[in-house]
């Protein structure tokens, strides 16, 4: 790392400790030809995820679109607010973990459908229904028909 006083590329690493999100370190470096200190922030770099949707135009993955969609369907639901975090981190940890860099919007919304089913069965029927577009009631029924199987 280059010292930003000097430009001397001999500097150190005297403290280093996570970010209260814990998404990244905080390293205090001192240069060893001028002695000055200074602060560095180390991050994992995440690929940049492109959904592809169904009209097969493409546009990049956001995490508030995915909550926003997840609330939405919990609306005047008994679900607290951190749970519905934690379900959308796990989405996008298993979005991340699957390392494509692309995915189709099908996928998201299969992910997010399992796990409302897990969390609320309202919450995952509203989801399903502006997801699968139901058409008419029969379509309606036999998606609940599948979540009572």
């Amino acid at each position: 790392m280059k010292c930003p006083f000097c430009n001397q590329d001999n500097t150190r690493v005297v403290d280093s400790r996570p970010e209260d999100d814990g998404t990244s370190i905080r390293r205090r470096r001192m240069c060893d030809a001028c002695g000055k200190r200074f602060t560095t922030y180390e991050k994992v770099e995440s690929i940049p995820l492109i959904v592809i949707k169904k009209d097969q135009s493409r546009e990049q993955y956001s995490r508030n679109k995915l909550e926003s969609g997840i609330m939405r369907a919990c609306y005047k639901r008994p679900i607290p607010i951190k749970e519905i975090h934690e379900a959308a981190d796990s989405i996008e940890r298993d979005l991340f973990n699957m390392e494509e860099k692309e995915i189709a919007s099908k996928v998201v919304g299969e992910m997010v459908m399992d796990r409302l089913k897990e969390l609320d069965a309202v919450a995952y029927v509203r989801f399903a229904s502006v997801y699968r577009e139901f058409k008419d009631v029969n379509t309606f029924m036999d998606e609940l028909k599948k979540f009572l199987e």
